[in-house]
C-alpha cells in the first residue's frame, strides 16, 4: 500500500508529468520510488478522488472482478491466484492511486462477472459495454476495442459474416458474453447454442456438430492452434468481424463519483501509452486502444 507525497498542482498536471505518473509502480522500479512524489493528486481533484475512494473502498479494500474467460483482458498467471493481463495491471494502478488494498476476484465467464458487479459483490469489473447490462451497472468510456468473429469448418458453405443468419444455422456462443447478448438481439433466423464459458465454445461447436462458433477473435485463433494437427476437421475464420466489442470498467449502479474518476483515469492510461504497453507486454495482438472521447 502506498503513501502519497505532497507535490505542486503544476508538476502533476503537466503533460510530461502525467505521462510519467501513468507508469505507476513500473516507473518506480525504473527510476526510484521518490520520483513518484510528483504524482500526488492536485488539490482541485482531491474531493473527486476522495469520493471515488469512498465508493470503491466501501469494504475496506478494492475488490476488482477479473474475467479469465476473455484472454484479451486476463489469463491465469504462473501460480493460482495471480492472474495477469491488462485488466490486472489497471486494477493494480487504481488501487495504488487510491491507496486501497487490492483483492482480485477471479471469474471464468463474463456473465458471472456482471452478476457479481450488479449485486455489489465486487467494486469494479472489466466487462464489455452492453445495453442489457446497463440496468444494474454504470460504465466508463471504453479503453480497448476487440473483435467478435465467426469460425466454421473449412468445408462450410458459409463464406461471409452475412451468410450466418439463415434458417438451419446453429451458432455456439459463451453464455452471458457480450457477443451472446449482441447476437441474441441481432440474429433473426440462426439459432444460438450456449456453452457455459467462452473457452468451451469451440468444444461445443465441434461436439454438437454446429455450423458456426462465435467469440473473441483471439480465443478462436488460440483454439485453432490448439486443435491443429489433431483429428479435428480444419477450421477457418470468416473474414472481418461481426461486431466491435468495447471493453470498459463497470461499477455498481449509483456510484457516480467512482464512475467519473475511473473514466478520467482510463483516458489518462490510454493517452499515456499505459494500456498499449500493457497489451504489448502480455503478447496481445488484435486489440485496439479505444479512441479518446470527445469532450
Amino acid at each position: 500500500m502506498r503513501t502519497d507525497l505532497m507535490s505542486s498542482p503544476e508538476a502533476t498536471t503537466s503533460p510530461r508529468r502525467r505521462q510519467f505518473c501513468a507508469l505507476g509502480l513500473a516507473g518506480a522500479v525504473a527510476v526510484g520510488p521518490l520520483m513518484l512524489a510528483g504524482c500526488a493528486t492536485p488539490a482541485g481533484n482531491a474531493v473527486t478522488e476522495a469520493a471515488a475512494r469512498a465508493e470503491l473502498g466501501r469494504s475496506g479494500r478494492l475488490r476488482a472482478a477479473i474475467n479469465l474467460g476473455n484472454p484479451i483482458l486476463a489469463r491465469q498467471g504462473a501460480r493460482p491466484g495471480a492472474p495477469e493481463g491488462v485488466s490486472v495491471d489497471l486494477a493494480r494502478e487504481v488501487a495504488r492511486r487510491l491507496n486501497l488494498e487490492l483483492e482480485l476476484v477471479e471469474f471464468q465467464a463474463a456473465g458471472k462477472v456482471v452478476e457479481a458487479a450488479t449485486a455489489a459483490q465486487v467494486d469494479l469489473a472489466f466487462v464489455a459495454i452492453d445495453p442489457v447490462r446497463g440496468a444494474g451497472l454504470d460504465y466508463t468510456a471504453p479503453y480497448v476495442v476487440i473483435e467478435g468473429a465467426y469460425m466454421v469448418t473449412d468445408t462450410s458453405p458459409l463464406k461471409r459474416n452475412e451468410d450466418v443468419d439463415r434458417v438451419g444455422v446453429r451458432v455456439a456462443v459463451g453464455r452471458g458474453s457480450a457477443y451472446d447478448l449482441f447476437l441474441t438481439r441481432e440474429l433473426k433466423f440462426a439459432l444460438l447454442e450456449r456453452a457455459p464459458t467462452s473457452q468451451q465454445v469451440t468444444d461445443l461447436f465441434l461436439s454438437g456438430g454446429l455450423e458456426v462458433a462465435a467469440g473473441v477473435r483471439q480465443q478462436l485463433e488460440a483454439d485453432m492452434r490448439r486443435l491443429a494437427g489433431t483429428a479435428t476437421p480444419p477450421l477457418r475464420l470468416l473474414p472481418g468481424r461481426f461486431m466491435a466489442i468495447e471493453q470498459a470498467v463497470a461499477v455498481p449502479k449509483g456510484r457516480a463519483a467512482a464512475q467519473a474518476w475511473l473514466t478520467d483515469f482510463l483516458e489518462e492510461m490510454n493517452a499515456s501509452g499505459f494500456v498499449a504497453e500493457s497489451l504489448k507486454r502480455h503478447g496481445i495482438d488484435g486489440a485496439a486502444v479505444a479512441p479518446a472521447r470527445r469532450r
